[in-house]
This record gives structure tokens, sequence and C-alpha cells, in this order.
């Protein structure tokens, strides 16, 4: 098995990396087999998944084959495509709701640019730090950094898309922090940002991102209303008890008590049909991810490298804990997937195109040679 996973991805591709992705991929087909078993159109949402799943590990495997230092010399062209995307949905763009446009659909195939626009980000800002390096804490830096991400992030609220602003939020405060920020600037940041809310609540949430906010604050406040969806997959986990109920044996999962469990609530199916036992797994293999990023980061031989994998281990941090913690109630809803088992396109190409940078990086980083 190893020799073919290398004639695939290359002679030193990391099994530790590549073997929970696909085994996180895969399961992911299964729960939303699952989940829409019994709903109209169960052969498409399979279809667009496993074609997507095609697409992110063609695309994971040529990673290999070009020198992740390239992609530092063409940052222009992923910074010129990714705003180029942001763009152009705003123009083009559709949404589930009125006046929201995140997605570019052209016929049958719809591309989610904000999901998909995370890998030119990463590879955009850990470019910048890798050129700015001891300079990072100049005040010119500093306002390079924040414009950078100012721009990306402002392009998505238009959208508007609050929830992916806070994954670009996430990764971009954590590689600037990672690269040696003075915490000054990030108390700065913080202050600026507290200081910003009441704008923020009257101007910029809208009126369904507010009542999320409520209803996580006070989840028994409207039970038929905003706080349904949670107060449902609370339900679902809770009844799955140790060993879970069985896969397609989900009593509220076959019944469709639980709306969007095929995407952002998917881990409330994984929890009524697989128990706790089953979440603990899963979770261990996301941890065994995120833990294999930021190896790789420190043990990468360059600045560009490392930030890569901090940026792509960032993000899986992110979707990981918001995901799980909106469906057990802890976190507001922000419909933010969770990787490789939530159901959508570019979701799963974005988390595959992710791993493949950290894959890349870690093929070519060398081992200590002791004399």
């Amino acid at each position: 098995m190893k020799t073919f996973f290398q004639k695939l991805f290359g002679q030193n591709v990391d099994l530790a990396t590549l073997i929970p992705t696909l085994i996180l991929s895969f399961f992911g087909l299964v729960l939303i087999y699952s989940a829409t078993r019994n709903m109209e159109g169960t052969s498409r949402y399979m279809l667009v998944q496993g074609i997507s799943m095609l697409i992110g590990l063609v695309a994971m495997a040529l990673l290999q084959k070009v020198d992740y230092d390239r992609f530092s010399d063409l940052w222009k062209l992923f910074l010129g495509l990714g705003l180029f995307l942001l763009i152009l949905v705003l123009f083009i763009g559709t949404g589930e709701d009125i006046g929201s446009k995140s997605w570019i659909r052209i016929g049958p195939v719809g591309i989610q640019p904000g999901e998909l626009v995370k890998i030119p980000f990463i590879i955009v800002l850990a470019h910048l730090i890798n050129v700015l390096k001891q300079d990072i804490n100049k005040l010119y830096a500093v306002c390079l950094l924040c414009l950078t991400y100012g721009i990306f992030a402002g392009l998505i609220l238009l959208q508007p898309d609050a929830g992916t602003v806070m994954v670009y939020t996430f990764i971009f405060l954590g590689m600037i922090f990672l690269a040696g920020i003075d915490w000054r600037y990030l108390l700065c940041g913080a202050g600026a940002f507290l200081a910003s809310t009441p704008l923020l609540w009257f101007f910029v949430l809208d009126e369904y991102q507010k009542n999320r906010i409520l209803s996580f604050l006070s989840p028994e406040s409207n039970l038929t209303g905003s706080g349904y969806h949670v107060s449902q997959s609370k339900l679902l986990i809770g009844s799955g008890r140790f060993f879970g109920k069985g896969l397609f044996q989900g009593v509220q999962t076959q019944m469709g008590t639980l709306p969007e469990k095929q995407t952002d609530f998917i881990f409330a199916v994984l929890g009524e049909e697989c128990g706790l036992l089953g979440c603990a797994i899963v979770m261990a293999l996301y941890a065994l991810l995120i833990i294999r990023c930021f190896e790789t980061a420190k043990k990468s031989q360059d600045l560009f490298g490392s930030m890569l994998c901090i940026g792509v281990g960032m993000m899986f941090s992110f979707h990981v804990i918001e995901n799980i913690g909106m469906c057990l109630g802890v976190l507001p809803v922000t419909g933010i997937p969770l990787p490789f088992l939530s159901y959508g396109g570019s979701s799963v190409i974005t988390s595959l195109l992710g791993i493949g940078l950290v894959l890349n990086v870690r093929s070519r980083t060398k081992p200590l040679e002791f004399i």
C-alpha cells in the first residue's frame, strides 16, 4: 500500500498525514449518504461530493510535482486570482439568502470563492511574512499585512459571509502571531475590534446573524425558531450515547428532523449514528492532522514553508472547533462546514488542497543528519 501511495504522491509522502485525510474523506461520503438517503436528490449529493473529492485528490497529487518555493514566486498570480474571484462573485454571485452573493454558478456547476480563496490567501500571506522576516514588527510591515487581510476579509464581508471572514481572521492572527509579531499590535487590534462592536451589530450583521448570536446566549428562548437547529443537534448527539444507533439507523437523522444535516450539522449525524466512540475517533483523526500541520511547520527548512503549514493548520483548527462547538451549542452557529465530512464541493477541494500544501512541504524537508 505504501508503494501505491508513493506512486501517486511521491516517494517522500507523509502517510501519517495522508491516511487520516483519506479516511475522513471517504467516511464523509458515508455520512452524507446516510444524511440524505431519505431526501430527494440523494444521488446528486453523492455525485457532487464524489467528483469534488476526485478533483481535490488529483490536485493534491499534482501539487507534489511542484516545489512549494514556486508558489512564493507566483504570489502575485495567486493574489490576482483570489481577488478576481472575490470581486466577480459580487457581480454575478447568488446565494440562498436574499441579498447574499456567495456562489458563482455556471449551469449545474457552482463554486464558493470564499472557500477556495483560502489557499491563495495563505500563500500570499506566507510570502509576505517570508519577505518581511526581521522587519515584521516595523509599522510599514504591520500595515501591509493588515491591508492584505483587510482586502480579502472586506470583499467577503460584502457578500456578506461573516462566518468565512472569521476563518480568514483566525488564519491571519495565527500566522502573524507565530511569525513573531509584537503582542502590543495584537492588543491594539483587539481593542479596535471591541470598540467597533456596536457598529458591527447595528450596521454590518444581518438580522439572521443577530438571531444566531441571541440564540447562542439564550438557547431556550426560541426553540422553534433560530434556536431549533442547535436544540435538535444536541438531541441527536445525546441520543447516540456511547456506541450510537448504527449507520443509517439514526431515527432523527432518517426522519429529517434536523435541517442542514448533510452540511453544517453533519457532526450531529455522526453523534447519533456512531455515538461518542465514533465522535472520539473522528476528533482524534482531526487532532492528528492538525498536529501534523504544525509539526511540519516546525520542521520546515524555511519560513515560507513553515507559514504555509501554519496557515493550513489554523484553517483546520477553526473549522473543527467552530463546527463541533456550534453542533454542541457551546459556540454560535456560523455555517462553517466540518472539513472532509460536510457536503460541499468547494469545501472538500479546499481542504484537500490545504493537505496538499502540507504534504508538499513535508516531502521536501530533509531529515537531520548526525555526524
